[in-house]
């Protein structure tokens, strides 16, 4: 039961993270996901601190179910844009979110017990970091480089928009669209990782019992 309130919290974050991922803002630069998605690292982080690495593990495989549920549901749902149609989740997307989700949580309670004895900003602050780095990585690559094998024609197909060349971060030289808004998505993670350190001390404060 200690670990209920992270499940439903992490639980709240993917779902919430998953609609929000349907709308853009910024030109398509980033969508409204890209701000909630982050808060799943204070989850983790708030968990190892309080109740040790086991719960937090836990906590992430049980966000990580309901993101594979969600998945499913989105791969069910065809909307429609521009004279054709399309899934809300694609594959290559779906496979990407899940891979980075669990790899870069797991790294991120690694990271957090290597550092958890030091001042305490810096294992929350560097195991975010570093977790959404990878994160970052892996979704992005999986999802839509063209070197990733593995995927069918179809599933290559429903991300080649991903693919097309367009101005780096709206202003530089030319680049495949995917690495512009994956340096975007990272640069969120960035500021919402120290934003995060307030809530992180506080939560932290009101769940740990006073030393006698």
């Amino acid at each position: 039961m200690r670990i209920l309130s992270g499940v439903v919290a992490m639980a709240a974050v993917v779902v919430a993270s998953n609609i929000l991922v349907q709308f853009l803002i910024l030109d398509g630069l980033l969508t409204w996901g890209a701000f909630t998605y982050p808060l799943a690292f204070l989850v983790t982080d708030v968990m190892n601190r309080v109740y040790g690495a086991g719960p937090a593990r836990k906590v992430i495989f049980a966000g990580f179910a309901v993101g594979v549920i969600c998945s499913l549901i989105g791969s069910q749902i065809t909307l429609q844009g521009d004279g054709y149609s399309y899934q809300a989740v694609a594959l290559r997307v779906a496979v990407g979110s899940g891979i980075a989700f669990l790899i870069a949580q797991m790294t991120d309670v690694f990271v957090f017990n290597r550092l958890r004895e030091g001042s305490w900003w810096k294992a929350p602050f560097v195991s975010s970091i570093v977790g959404s780095a990878l994160d970052t990585a892996i979704f992005f690559t999986i999802a839509f480089a063209a070197f990733v094998p593995g995927f069918s024609v179809a599933a290559n197909d429903e991300v080649m928009w991903a693919r097309d060349n367009a101005p780096f971060l709206l202003t530089g030289p030319d680049m495949p669209l995917w690495v512009t808004l994956a340096v975007a998505d990272w640069g969120v993670k960035l500021a919402l990782a120290l934003i995060a350190l307030v809530p992180f001390r506080l939560i932290v404060r009101q769940l740990t019992p006073p030393v006698a």
